[in-house]
């Protein structure tokens, strides 16, 4: 029952925030007002593909390692538009089919989908990221005018389909979080900072979000925004900003603050996530941690006196906080603890702590 009497205050009031879609589904506009609701006393916690895969295994209905160390799966279930382009043209429903399952399920037992999308370059080589001597600059291509801008069309048509397909056995479409272009602050992908102008970055922003609502009528999106942490000001966060009509949320991606390669610099990431909460209450929007964590979670103790005690240090008003994937072969490529993994009692603290939420803790969030 937590937070449900604000959230039921909130509502009456008709504090709804700037969500860009004004046709947007029932579903989707409760949803968005009420992660603002949520976002005032606690944070939703999230887990790359928790439900497709983890450590050790794959493909089990109803699994998580998440699940299976605390009894609940995260409230945030991150998924990855991928495979919708970049491969041939018959494995993409295959791809879809299994994507759509997932986004359904998570919605009927009442968690949220948020969607990455690593989307392979569509006019070189060298998959999304970035190679020297195969990519292409491409963004320049594929915004309107550019020699790719028709594929390009084609491809958020794939996505499109995708969107309105995702129907619950009651009918209703799922919402889903839609990240595209994520960390393009750095130079590792091909949308990159060093691989596009400001201008044309901008120019495919608007294009994606206005071609998907408007043109092709998808309207179960949330649409965010998340460089990495490269910026250490509210200028530097904006920089390549599209403008509060194109932008739901607003979010960072941050793992070098927080233990990569054993280095922290703790205050360095709460000064950057009060950056984005501040610009969300400003703005109107809402605002999440969109990636985080530490690889193979060496610090038995991180969940409480690394992140807990970051996102409880100054009031942030974050809607949700997502780390990334356990892998199904790597033996350290994993960011969720498992059973018997070391940090896996603190993160049983963290679970119950009042302000962390997950799916067990989610009531009525599309109503």
């Amino acid at each position: 029952m937590k937070n449900h009497l604000l959230l039921l205050l909130l509502i009456l009031s008709g504090n709804v925030l700037g969500q860009i879609d004004k046709k947007a589904t029932l579903q989707t506009r409760n949803l968005y007002r009420n992660l603002g609701a949520l976002a005032r006393t606690g944070v939703l916690f999230g887990h790359q593909h928790a439900t497709e895969y983890g450590h050790g295994w794959s493909g089990e209905h109803d699994r998580s390692d998440v699940k299976s160390v605390t009894g609940s799966h995260p409230a945030v279930i991150g998924v990855d538009f991928s495979g919708l382009s970049g491969r041939p043209a018959d494995a993409i429903p295959a791809y879809a089919e299994g994507l759509r399952n997932n986004v359904v399920d998570t919605y009927e037992r009442g968690g949220l989908t948020t969607v990455a999308w690593h989307f392979s370059n569509p006019a070189s080589g060298g998959g999304f990221y970035w190679k020297d001597s195969v990519s292409s600059a491409s963004m320049a291509l594929i915004k309107p005018g550019g020699s790719h801008h028709t594929q390009y069309k084609q491809i958020l048509k794939t996505v499109g389909d995708f969107a309105k397909s995702v129907r619950a056995k009651d009918g209703t479409l799922a919402p889903m979080i839609f990240r595209p272009y994520h960390e393009f602050d750095g130079d590792w992908f091909w949308w990159g900072k060093g691989h596009t102008s400001r201008e044309d970055f901008i120019s495919v922003w608007r294009f994606t979000v206005s071609y998907l609502r408007d043109s092709l009528d998808v309207h179960n999106f949330i649409y965010a925004f998340s460089p990495d942490n490269k910026f250490r000001s509210e200028a530097d966060f904006l920089e390549r900003y599209p403008g509060d009509e194109w932008v739901d949320m607003v979010g960072m991606d941050n793992y070098g603050d927080f233990g990569r390669d054993g280095k922290y610099d703790l205050d360095a990431g709460l000064k950057k996530l009060k950056i984005v909460s501040g610009y969300a209450r400003k703005a109107g929007k809402l605002a999440a941690f969109t990636e985080t964590g530490l690889e193979s979670i060496p610090n038995p103790i991180w969940w409480t006196e690394t992140l807990l005690k970051t996102l409880k240090a100054e009031k942030l008003d974050l809607c949700y906080v997502l780390v990334w994937r356990n892998d199904t072969k790597s033996p350290t490529h994993y960011y969720a603890p498992f059973p018997d993994q070391v940090s896996a009692p603190d993160f049983v603290k963290f679970y119950n702590d009042p302000y962390t939420l997950f799916e067990n803790d989610l009531k009525g969030l599309y109503r």
